[in-house]
């Protein structure tokens, strides 16, 4: 995608919210663009353009943010400011050709005729390339035509930016050429044994199989004979799936039990005695780094990273150790714990109108209002203590009752 360019001056956009404060100014905004568009000298194409909201970024967060102002708008501010209600838009710019693009198409779909049905203006295919303090400008994929969208709030939502401690710790250690730190499978910082990093400030970086393909198959090649029997596979089997976690996603892929049937299917025998040699071991494997990817910047994953390594700190002197990247394979080193493996547990996609998308792991598809109660029971569960669980309930049940808050507080 095209870097956008900002002018300085642009007071209504806003990054995705990080923090309760950025949630109070967005808040504080939309309420100012209602107060401007009600005053008696106001004319009426500037109260189009302050009561046009756009948000950039066709994401779960870009998605779940335009429901909600969708909701807060016509269910609550419709009511305090009636005499403009009917200048309210709200568009969603996508620069692919759908939403929730990481979501079951199923899940695309719905959304996508929930949001026409809810007036939502929804632009696929548009590129941002410009912003100013009034208009945003946009690149129609399809044509190359580039057009102008004049605004009252921008809200963007095609990802975050590294915060300025990470940013001079990288030039420090010089990875300054890099948008996030980079981490070995056990969250250490390349080159800092010491030093780990978790969440969205960092990423994994896996370890190719096709880098270590001649010690894999010198490891398992006992007589150095050049060639290697399926059945003499078996004893680094364990490792090698320990090792490179892609493996495994490959063989899932291709519906195959485990290595020995995907060397079996390379060799186009089922017999164990069949003898490999590393040409034909390459080509076995030859396809299984293309299903590395980086672990999505989410607090599902930065969760589960978290309870890895309090249980690697606190466990320090206790564990037994095992392979570090292709050294056991190479016999010249261990670590103490498993390589860090994410597990995904499902997302959901909240839509508006106490409606929301769920795809959880099996392959599972729910849509509807009993999802969102769905939601809410995972939300709550995931909250730090009893104390804010009831807090949060309570000003669920609040909004159920009296509507979302419109102070500017």
């Amino acid at each position: 995608m095209e870097n956008p360019v900002f002018e300085k001056r642009h007071v209504s956009l806003f990054n995705k919210s990080k923090e309760v404060e950025d949630a109070q100014r967005i808040r504080r905004s939309v309420i100012d663009c209602f107060e401007k568009a009600s005053l008696p000298n106001t004319s009426e194409e500037e109260r189009k353009r302050l009561l046009h909201f756009v948000v950039v970024g066709g994401g779960p967060t870009g998605v779940e943010f335009a429901a909600e102002l969708h909701d807060f708008v016509t269910e609550d501010l419709a009511v305090l400011y009636p005499s403009v209600k009917d200048y309210v838009s709200i568009t969603l710019l996508e620069a692919t050709d759908h939403i929730l693009n990481m979501f079951d198409k199923r899940i695309t779909d719905f959304a996508e005729d929930k949001f026409q049905r809810d007036g939502i203006n929804l632009k696929t295919g548009s590129m941002v390339v410009k912003v100013t303090g009034k208009e945003i400008s946009t690149k129609e994929r399809a044509t190359g035509e580039t057009k102008s969208i004049p605004y009252g709030m921008v809200v963007w939502s095609t990802g975050i930016g590294t915060r300025p401690v990470i940013m001079d710790f990288m030039k420090q250690i010089g990875q300054g050429n890099r948008r996030v730190l980079a981490t070995d499978e056990w969250l250490r910082v390349e080159g800092y044994d010491k030093i780990y990093a978790l969440g969205d400030c960092a990423t994994i970086n896996q370890r190719k199989v096709m880098e270590d393909i001649a010690a894999i198959f010198n490891k398992a090649d006992k007589n150095k004979s050049g060639t290697l029997r399926i059945k003499d596979f078996q004893e680094v089997i364990d490792d090698i799936c320990e090792r490179y976690p892609q493996i495994e996603i490959h063989l899932k892929k291709k519906k195959l039990r485990n290595i020995v049937e995907l060397l079996e299917h390379a060799k186009g025998s089922e017999k164990e005695n069949v003898e490999l040699d590393i040409e034909l071991f390459k080509r076995a494997l030859a396809e299984v780094d293309t299903q590395m990817k980086n672990l999505p910047p989410t607090a599902q994953v930065a969760s589960q990273q978290g309870t890895y390594l309090a249980d690697c700190f606190n466990r320090m002197e206790l564990c037994e150790t095992y392979p570090e990247g292709p050294l056991r394979i190479r016999g010249t080193g261990r670590h103490r714990f498993h390589p860090f493996r994410y597990k995904h547990l499902g997302q959901f996609a909240p839509l508006g109108g106490e409606q929301t998308a769920a795809q959880l792991p099996g392959d599972w598809i729910s849509i509807g209002h009993s999802t969102q109660w769905l939601w809410y029971s995972v939300y709550a569960s995931k909250l730090v203590s009893w104390r804010t669980r009831l807090l949060v309930i309570s000003d669920w049940g609040r909004r159920f009752i009296f509507g979302r808050d419109s102070s500017r507080i």
